[in-house]
C-alpha cells in the first residue's frame, strides 16, 4: 500500500498548492487553464483508447460495455446525486471537477495496474510514477476548481485500496485481458469527460461509471465457463 498512500499524498498536496495558486490568477488566465484541462482529458482518454483497442481480444466488449454501463448509471442517477452532493461544498462546477479528476487519478492504467504490481510483486514503480503525474495534475485541477478537489485524493484511496486486496485475493483471475478492456473502456470515460469540459458535449461522465463494471462481469462469467 506504499504506492497508494504515496499517490493519495500527492493529490493532496497538489490540491492546497493549486487552490494557493487560484488566488492569484485572474479569471481569464482561469479560463484557459480550464481549456487546457479540457483538452487534456480528451486527448488521454483517445491515446488510452488507441492504446488499447489494438490488444483486445473481445472487439465488442467496449461497445457493450458503454451502453449497458450508461443505461445503469442513467437509472441510478449517479450525476445528479453527485452534483447534488458537491453542491454542499463549493460551486457547481466542483463536481464537474471532481468527476474529471476522479477519472484522471483512478481510470488511468498506472492507477489500474500499480496497485497490481503493487501486490503481486512488491513493485511500486507504476505508483510512484503516477504520483508525479498526479502532482502536477492536481495542481493544475485545483488551480481552476478550488481546494475542493482535494476530496478526490480518499476516492483514490479506496479505488487502489480496493485493487490492491482483489489483487492478493484474486491475483489469477484480473487476466491482462481484463486490464487491457478496463483501460480501454476507462478511455472513452476520460474523452467524455474532457468533451463536457471544453463545453462540447454534456456526457454526464458520471453516469457512465458503471461501464467499468461490465468487463469485470463478462471475464467472471468466462471463468465459469
Amino acid at each position: 500500500m506504499l504506492g497508494t498512500i504515496v499517490n493519495t499524498g500527492t493529490i493532496l498536496t497538489g490540491s492546497v498548492l493549486g487552490s494557493i495558486v487560484k488566488k492569484g490568477i485572474k479569471e481569464e488566465y482561469q479560463g484557459a487553464l480550464f481549456t487546457a484541462m479540457g483538452l487534456a482529458a480528451t486527448g488521454l482518454g483517445i491515446n488510452s483508447v488507441v492504446q488499447n483497442m489494438p490488444k483486445s481480444n473481445y472487439p465488442v466488449l467496449f461497445i457493450i460495455s458503454l451502453a449497458a454501463g450508461s443505461l445503469l448509471g442513467t437509472i441510478l442517477d449517479l450525476d445528479g446525486k453527485f452534483q447534488k452532493l458537491s453542491s454542499r461544498f463549493s460551486s457547481s462546477k466542483l463536481g464537474e471537477g471532481l468527476s474529471t479528476g476522479i477519472l484522471l487519478y483512478c481510470i488511468g492504467t498506472l492507477s489500474i495496474l500499480g496497485p497490481v504490481n503493487s501486490a503481486l510483486y512488491g513493485d511500486h514503480t507504476y505508483l510512484f510514477t503516477n504520483a508525479t503525474l498526479d502532482l502536477v495534475t492536481s495542481t493544475v485541477l485545483a488551480s481552476t476548481y478550488g481546494i475542493g478537489m482535494a476530496l478526490a485524493a480518499p476516492v483514490l484511496f479506496v479505488w487502489q485500496g480496493a485493487i490492491y486486496c482483489l489483487a492478493l485475493l484474486l491475483g489469477n483471475f484480473m487476466t491482462a485481458d481484463m486490464m487491457t478492456e478496463i483501460s480501454m473502456v476507462g478511455g472513452f470515460l476520460i474523452a467524455s469527460s474532457g468533451l463536457s469540459i471544453l463545453g462540447i458535449k454534456n456526457c454526464k461522465t458520471l453516469n457512465m461509471l458503471p461501464c467499468l463494471l461490465v468487463p469485470v462481469v463478462w471475464f467472471a462469467i468466462l471463468s465459469f465457463i
